[in-house]
């Protein structure tokens, strides 16, 4: 059975499931600076619309800021139905100094910020990027909750968070979306994905490849047979598999892979026509458990 290929936010907004993380057309190394493809990278995003795509996903720190630019270059103005997702909390200084501000007006700065890259007046999912240990996360979130009800950002979500952080938040405004690090093979945050599912919150999966599943030492390198075998069956490649099983997971899940090819990005999209039977989902499942062994 073919999984679900559209999420409900709890404000009724909808999604195509499989979206775009934007964060690699930015500088290299460490994601600082701009594209240096900036040209090429807007074709990517471009391309990402034409394919159906409607949820990209970005960051203030992603650059910092540059990578919201290109997006607002690329795209704006916006068509109808686009979702934009960015974070805020990190300061980024150089490609590899930064440091995390979760404070109520170290977000709002960020938030505002935001808003003039994407050119819009109201983001519509705007989330904590790391929980500053310096700050209570009662705090930052408070202060996201008081930039929702200044029409600032539509929807609150929190990433790189655990479950009893979660709940701590849940206890002080909505929580739409959990951004965490989750693949085929790292499934740590399966019971965070099994607590979001049940309480209809979206999970969004960063990281659903690693930079390159095809490579030694990615996250999906130890995979790569028995994703490679399954999708020799169904006319997929190994990548289309580890995406497609994200998609089967469970109905809230939105993976958002990222890529600089449009190659890649149709591979990518070409995934979530894929249907993986129950045999195919224990194989996965069974070399999951021997992978995070």
């Amino acid at each position: 059975m073919q999984p679900p290929l559209t999420f409900r936010f709890n404000d009724g907004t909808e999604v195509r499931r499989l979206g775009y993380g934007a964060m690699r057309l930015t500088g290299q190394p460490g994601n600082f600076g701009p594209y240096e493809a900036w040209e090429d990278g807007k074709k990517v995003l471009r391309r990402a619309l034409e394919l159906g795509i409607n949820c990209i996903d970005t960051a203030r720190a992603y650059g910092p800021g540059w990578n919201e630019r290109l997006i607002s270059e690329a795209l704006h103005p916006y068509p109808q139905g686009l979702f934009i997702a960015t974070k805020g909390g990190v300061v980024k200084k150089s490609a590899s100094e930064r440091y995390l501000d979760g404070s109520a007006d170290g977000l709002r700065r960020d938030c505002e910020q935001s808003l003039k890259n994407l050119r819009v007046e109201c983001i519509d999912l705007y989330q904590l990027h790391w929980v500053d240990s310096d700050v209570p996360l009662s705090e930052s979130v408070t202060g996201l909750a008081r930039l929702q009800q200044e029409g600032k950002i539509r929807l609150i979500g929190l990433s790189n968070i655990t479950v009893k952080q979660l709940e701590e938040a849940r206890s002080i405004a909505r929580i739409a979306s959990v951004q965490n690090r989750y693949s085929v093979t790292e499934r740590q945050g399966d019971p965070m994905v099994d607590y979001c599912a049940r309480e209809g919150i979206a999970f969004v999966p960063y990281g659903p490849l690693g930079a390159d599943p095809m490579k030694h030492g990615s996250p999906l390198a130890s995979a790569q047979g028995a994703l490679a075998e399954i999708g020799k069956h169904l006319g997929a490649t190994a990548t289309q598999v580890a995406l497609s099983w994200l998609l089967h997971r469970a109905p809230n899940v939105l993976p958002i892979p990222g890529t600089t090819s449009i190659a890649h990005l149709e591979e990518n999209v070409a995934a979530a026509r894929l249907n993986l039977t129950q045999d195919r989902l224990q194989q996965l499942e069974s070399m999951s458990g021997r992978a995070n062994e």
